[in-house]
């Protein structure tokens, strides 16, 4: 049996936290429909910047401060930003009116509804940071990065394009090795302890980042080659 027919369930929990401040709510209500992503359109042709030299995708940005961080630096790169969570959804769109990241389009469900409907090598980066690690061995199933969702990645991404994975938790990042290195669609780039060790170079930091350290945990850092 395939890990696809194994999961139940999203790959991530709540959809909503605390209610939303009035401002809050009126970005999800108006901003949010206005740059959501369009299901089977070209990536590119949904940003004002239809020549941006890239596209990068983020799944999962929580609050939003690692993508808001990187449309700051990137001005000539087009972003697509998924998350389920409507408050953190909430602080990237008031990030996104406030800085004026017009080079931002955002998806506020599944990822996995998304991805069929892109085509083919479109992405140039995808980032996968400190996602939800499931950690009971019953729940691992719901674990985002399976054998499935790597072809589903390998597929809408470019030759040479690149997978930035983050956790905090040793037995994700080895669930993530083992599924990459049976995949002949991706290779693990680390040549030396330190490559997977140190943050990457334009690394911003996240909350979730900052809590593990807190916490005592030691995040790690791999780079995937889309082969």
């Amino acid at each position: 049996m395939s890990e696809a027919q194994q999961r139940a369930g999203a790959f991530f929990g709540r959809r909503k936290g605390k209610k939303l401040r009035s401002g809050q709510d009126e970005l999800v209500q108006n901003l949010l429909p206005a740059i959501r992503m369009v299901p089977g359109g070209a990536p590119a042709g949904q940003f004002p910047n239809a020549n941006a030299r890239e596209t990068w995708l983020e799944i999962g940005f929580g609050g939003g401060e690692h993508l808001a961080a990187q449309a700051r630096t990137h001005r000539d790169i087009n972003f697509i930003g998924c998350e389920p969570f409507v408050n953190g959804m909430a602080k990237l769109l008031a990030a996104i009116e406030h800085e004026k990241l017009d080079h931002i389009r955002v998806w506020d469900d599944d990822v996995t509804k998304l991805l069929p409907t892109l085509p083919d090598a479109c992405l140039d980066r995808v980032y996968i940071l400190y996602p939800d690690p499931w950690p009971k061995r019953r729940q691992r199933k719901r674990r985002l990065v399976s054998d499935e969702m790597l072809d589903m990645l390998a597929r809408v991404m470019k030759p040479g394009a690149q997978l930035r994975f983050a956790s905090d938790i040793d037995d994700y990042i080895g669930w993530v090795l083992a599924r990459v290195l049976r995949s002949d669609r991706f290779r693990w780039t680390a040549e030396r302890a330190d490559d997977w060790r140190r943050p990457y170079e334009d690394w911003p930091g996240t909350r979730y980042e900052a809590k593990a350290i807190r916490e005592g945990r030691v995040p790690s850092y791999l780079t995937l080659v889309r082969v």
